[in-house]
């Protein structure tokens, strides 16, 4: 099994808009195969507890704008790690130091990486009428 591609539409959302916000160290993981229920995770590093929130927000904003409902949201009040759940994206936005100590990547290293792309999106052009 491989990511949707609304799962991989919403990653590419997603990590533009934690690169706006600053992140760092993004990877994203199509976890489709072991886990049945969600297709893909995002991996984003704030440098401090203002960003990792900051980051997480621009997140859920723009996915939230794509027409994504969150179902669930973990971690704001400490602002270390927080989760994001959209189903079929799960976003985990770390401090620097909490993603060294839980290091998702080791525990997903067989996952295949997802391909991130930061050029913005293009907007669909409308035919001029005549």
């Amino acid at each position: 099994m491989t990511a949707s591609d609304r799962a991989r539409e919403l990653v590419a959302i997603a990590a533009r808009a934690a690169d706006d916000k600053k992140a760092e160290d993004l990877v994203a993981l199509d976890v489709s195969g072991p886990l049945p229920l969600t297709d893909a995770f995002l991996l984003a590093t704030g440098d401090n507890e203002r960003n990792v929130l900051a980051i997480a927000g621009g997140i859920e904003d723009a996915l939230l704008e794509a027409g994504a409902k969150p179902l669930r949201r973990e971690g704001r009040s400490e602002g270390r790690w927080v989760l994001l759940d959209f189903g079929d994206l799960v976003v985990h936005v770390f401090h620097q130091e909490d993603r060294q100590y839980y290091s998702l990547e080791r525990l997903w290293k067989d996952a295949p990486v997802i391909p991130i792309d930061l050029t913005p999106a293009q907007p669909s052009v409308e035919p001029s009428e005549v």
